[in-house]
């Protein structure tokens, strides 16, 4: 890395200075640190630009933090369900708010904290700490008015989350899942708009807390699943708790003093009226782009203004540019996100020898309870193919699971007919986590439903019921 003083056109006074680099890459979150470290494995000289506080979005505000507050709600859940056991409790289980959301914002920093050793061992002139926006192809300015001149670039700049302008009127009791983890205590009170992932999550956990929640829904989607059967289980399991209301059109909202009143109404009915004290927006996250002023560059962009890239290189059409993690648009997952800048970060440091490299199979969890998954792109990936066989498994009727109380649920498994090759499947149910690694690893290996039933399966166990949704599958091939 070298810094460069320019000349002013005066030559008698000093601009700022210039940053001269290999890959710049811009965002030093989940993707971004893979691609830094791809970088500098390869010889490159990097810069890891940072315009916001370090520590990924992951161990922030995402993953880690959400499943802290799940883990203590999960704690109540099954205090409350010990009686089915025989297990007598003195009474029902007292939730200190301000506890509980100690607990989560301590590890969350504890989290955090790990990613900032890593990047605070980084070499100073591998860093920079400031937000940047094209000047021109291959160069950036910095805040502090530095010019960056790199001969690639990697923008991994995360998402934002989507504030829709309705909501607007609510000033801060409108939030979205990145304020919750900053709560010093939990509200009484919480409307939970949209029942994709985050809204599923975060409203189930905090219904199971005690704070009141009410999740509102424009469509008859939930969780993201395809599978119709698989949808309507997962439906019936947690829809009471969340106090659902699917096709609800919000008509009106409105702040009176420290609530949020928002009136709806579903298929055209009637207007219903309620009071919260904060409105959960989960309406989606946009990739983080605006600020960087690509027009600037001759990157090809399409309507949004975002750029055109190859999904299977992360190249940006013609351009020294690769897209790594959320900002792709397509795959909001960790893993998916560190897998993207690896592949961004040597791509980018090979260019122009680019290369489309293996991708791992899908998969997707939703850490309700019960939980939900995804392998392989789930049923919707179905579409258009002949001929499949859909297995099934109830998990009322499952051992392991009775045993445990936790026999409530529905798992399905795709096979193509032709040649038994197992596609993926989509399920609501319990231990659906280990279950989805499981077939993802069956599916990345290419395996049939024959090879999978020759496998060993314990008994008892829960894997059990992934057997007798692969010999469903089987016998409808069979006859």
């Amino acid at each position: 890395m070298s810094l460069h003083m320019n000349p002013s056109a005066s030559g008698k006074e000093m601009t700022a200075p210039l940053i001269d680099c290999d890959v710049a890459i811009v965002g030093a979150g989940s993707a971004g640190l893979p691609a830094y470290r791809e970088i500098l494995k390869a010889g490159l000289k990097p810069l890891l630009i940072e315009g916001g506080p370090h520590g990924t979005m992951c161990a922030r505000v995402g993953c880690m933090p959400s499943k802290l507050l799940i883990a203590a709600a999960q704690s109540v859940a099954d205090m409350r369900h010990a009686d089915g056991f025989g297990i007598r409790l003195a009474g029902p289980p007292r939730v200190d708010g301000a506890a509980v959301m100690e607990r989560v914002r301590r590890e969350r920093d504890r989290f955090v904290g790990f990613v900032l050793d890593d990047v605070q061992a980084m070499p100073l002139e591998h860093r920079l700490d400031a937000p940047v926006e094209f000047l021109r192809d291959g160069v950036l300015r910095a805040a502090d008015g530095r010019e960056v001149h790199a001969r690639r670039v990697i923008l991994a700049t995360g998402t934002r989350p989507n504030v829709p302008d309705l909501y607007r009127p609510l000033g801060a009791l409108a939030i979205v899942n990145d304020d919750v983890f900053d709560w010093h205590d939990l509200p009484r009170s919480v409307l939970v708009v949209g029942s994709g992932v985050i809204g599923v999550e975060l409203g189930l956990a905090l219904a199971r807390l005690g704070v009141r929640v009410r999740v509102l829904n424009r469509s008859d989607s939930f969780a993201h699943l395809a599978d119709p059967q698989v949808r309507a289980a997962a439906v019936d399991l947690l829809a009471p708790e969340l106090s659902l209301v699917r096709r609800a059109q919000v008509e009106t909202v409105r702040r009176e003093g420290d609530q949020a009143v928002v009136g709806w109404s579903v298929d055209g009915g009637p207007v219903t009226v309620e009071r919260f004290d904060r409105v959960l927006l989960t309406a989606g996250r946009s990739p983080a782009l605006e600020s960087l002023r690509l027009e600037r560059t001759t990157m090809p962009l399409d309507e949004r203004g975002r750029p055109r890239f190859d999904p299977a290189t992360l190249q940006v059409q013609g351009q020294p540019v690769f897209l790594a993690g959320d900002v792709t648009g397509r795959h909001a997952i960790q893993h998916e996100a560190s897998d993207d800048g690896r592949l961004a970060g040597r791509n980018a440091a090979a260019w122009p020898d680019v290369r489309a490299l293996p991708r791992r199979a899908p998969m997707a969890v939703v850490f309700s309870d019960p939980q939900i998954m995804q392998v392989g792109g789930g049923y919707a990936a179905l579409d258009g193919l002949d001929e499949i066989a859909v297995g099934e498994v109830d998990w009322t009727r499952q051992g392991r699971s009775r045993v445990m109380q936790r026999n409530q649920g529905l798992l399905h498994v795709y096979m193509r007919k032709s040649d038994r090759r197992f596609l993926g499947a989509e399920m609501v149910g319990p231990d659906a986590e280990h279950v989805a690694h499981l077939l993802a690893w069956a599916l990345q290996m290419e395996m049939t439903v024959p090879d999978m039933l020759a496998l060993p399966f314990y008994h008892p166990t829960i894997e059990e019921g992934i057997r007798t949704a692969l010999r469903d599958a089987a016998r409808q091939a069979a006859g």
